[in-house]
């Protein structure tokens, strides 16, 4: 896989701006996503969070920088578009991959009109990634762990040290952990771990 650049935000992590256009509140929200399925749950997170807006416009590119194989947008509401296919031009066009975006609306009672709205929205994604962390994807694996409770604040530090992301947590009898860890600090990371825990780290199938 080649390299590109995505969002430096961890999973549930969201980057915020806000901005208000002639007493409309506007807030962009952003997350990485690396499927449409998390694209479409980020973006009914946001609707639950903010269910009395007058609209949740939204738009990701799920894939590399570019590219419209997994992309989605939605106007919710707004005149035909005026919102979500404009903020897909922006992703599509902003060199990040990965990234997902919802626009949440609080009317105004000023009437900004079909143009007015096109920048409005795509203004806010601007606006969204001036200041959106980004980060170089590197080529990486999913690492499913298993390890008991003791050595949970361990292995996240160890995590940090050799660049991995937690995906997915469950505490059940031991602790279950899947991550994303860069393929050149995979196999050093397993060992450390291996090291650390006494031979109780173990790797398993994603089953």
């Amino acid at each position: 896989m080649d390299r590109y650049c995505i969002p430096d935000l961890p999973v549930g992590v969201y980057h915020r701006a806000e901005e208000t256009i002639h007493r409309s509140r506007f807030i962009v929200t952003m997350a990485r996503v690396r499927s449409p399925e998390e694209a479409k749950a980020f973006i009914e997170s946001i609707r639950k969070e903010h269910a009395h807006a007058t609209h949740n416009c939204w738009a990701f590119v799920a894939g590399r920088p570019g590219s419209t194989a997994q992309v989605g947008a939605s106007d919710d509401g707004e005149p035909k578009g005026t919102a979500g296919r404009p903020m897909l031009t922006v992703l599509l066009h902003c060199g990040v991959g990965e990234l997902a975006a919802v626009v949440t609306r609080y009317y105004g009672g000023i009437l900004l009109g079909t143009g007015g709205l096109v920048r409005a929205y795509q203004g806010l994604v601007k606006l969204g990634l001036d200041s959106l962390p980004t980060r170089e994807k590197e080529n990486t694996d999913v690492v499913h762990l298993e390890i008991e409770h003791r050595f949970h604040n361990l292995a996240l530090r160890l995590f940090e040290q050799h660049r991995a992301t937690l995906l997915e947590k469950a505490f059940e009898s031991n602790v279950r952990l899947t991550l994303e860890v860069p393929t050149e600090t995979k196999d050093a990371l397993l060992s450390v771990l291996n090291e650390k825990t006494g031979g109780r780290c173990i790797v398993r199938n994603n089953d």
